[in-house]
């Protein structure tokens, strides 16, 4: 931890005199950077894109991710994409709210009477807040968020699984699986032709080795942790198709403007304070900006991290094939400066 902190001000102390330079060295300098909180972090293998204003993306694999074979990351390199699966999953509840088919305000109970959660509304799960004497009360919970199922099979009439795929052909999001096992259900997905499944097939084989790391950096082969697709996890993809969705997001292409505006703002406590988490994402300022986040982790095996500024129109994903893009740090919290790896890329490009 210490040695991150000190890379991660070493390195904002030093790209201070860039911004003189092209962007290009800027963009770059931030490559290696970055390359470098890998290494210290112990990640084997990481995907990163940048996307900037005017559409303009950066994309680049740094380390392995499979070890044994020497095969390097590249964009196109699948993952499991943990926590990401979040902000896909909450599309398709927001888009249902939008065509009036659900309600945010909706009890789960409507949906699943026999849930634990059975006495929260939809809007509580997907913001991470619990009803108090006191006023609402945060706490971070992605198991809540397997509520939301049957409130997605309500209303696509299809699957969580099945609604997904479709997500993601309509995203051209075709380097994704919609779950790690989607090729031994039985009975096959509707809609699974021979094509989908060649094209799954040859995904899963390209899939990112996960590793565990011990203290000296060492990663030995680990075991991803989503056996199957449920609204919190276990959606396989890549930094090049999240770049699709992510410009589908800004472009106002899947949900209306008004609709992300109040998922990009996050609720209050009693006092008036506002709370960490939006509808589906993490929400905080830095600079006078608006910063949109959320990460995920399967510990021992792999790690995400997604952060953009619309603002600025500007977005940062990576994906890794071992947890360090969110151990050790205290991300669920709701402070996306206590990672390196969002320290860095604020302070280049938030400035």
């Amino acid at each position: 931890m210490r040695r991150l902190l000190l890379v991660t001000t070493t390195i904002v102390l030093s790209t201070s005199v860039l911004f003189g330079a092209a962007d290009d060295l800027i963009v770059s300098r931030f490559g290696d950077y970055l390359d470098s909180l890998r290494a210290q972090a112990g990640i084997p293998g990481l995907s990163a894109t940048l996307i900037r204003p005017g559409d303009s993306v950066w994309e680049q694999g740094f380390g392995r991710r499979d070890v044994d074979r020497a095969l390097s990351a590249q964009p196109d390199t699948p993952f499991e994409i943990d926590g990401l699966t979040t902000l896909l999953s909450s599309t398709l509840v927001l888009r249902c709210v939008e065509e009036g088919r659900l309600a945010l305000d909706d009890l789960v109970a409507q949906y699943s009477p026999t849930s634990p959660d059975a006495g929260a509304t939809i809007r509580q799960l997907l913001n991470h807040t619990s009803a108090s004497p006191d006023g609402l009360v945060y706490s971070y919970r992605p198991a809540r968020l397997d509520s939301l199922a049957p409130a997605i099979a309500h209303c696509t009439g299809l699957s969580l699984r099945e609604s997904m795929a479709d997500l993601l052909e309509r995203l051209i999001m075709y380097d994704s699986i919609p779950g790690a096992d989607t090729l031994s259900v039985i009975p096959p997905t509707d809609g699974m032709t021979p094509a989908r499944l060649e094209r799954y097939t040859s995904i899963f084989d390209n899939l990112a080795k996960p590793y565990s790391v011990d203290a000296r950096g060492r990663p030995s082969a680990s075991e991803y942790v989503a056996l199957t697709l449920t609204p919190a996890s276990g959606l396989i993809s890549t930094v090049r198709d999240l770049a699709r969705f992510d410009d589908a997001i800004r472009k106002g292409l899947i949900l209306k403007p008004e609709t992300l505006a109040a998922a990009w703002t996050p609720p209050v406590d009693r006092d008036g304070l506002r709370l960490p988490h939006g509808l589906g994402w993490f929400v905080q300022n830095y600079n006078g900006e608006r910063i949109v986040w959320q990460f995920g982790v399967s510990d021992n095996a792999s790690s995400s991290l997604y952060i953009t500024v619309p603002g600025r129109g500007t977005t940062l994903i990576l994906l890794a094939n071992g947890q360090g893009l969110a151990r050790p740090f205290p991300l669920d919290a709701g402070d996306v400066l206590v990672s390196p790896f969002g320290r860095l890329f604020l302070s280049i490009f938030v400035r």
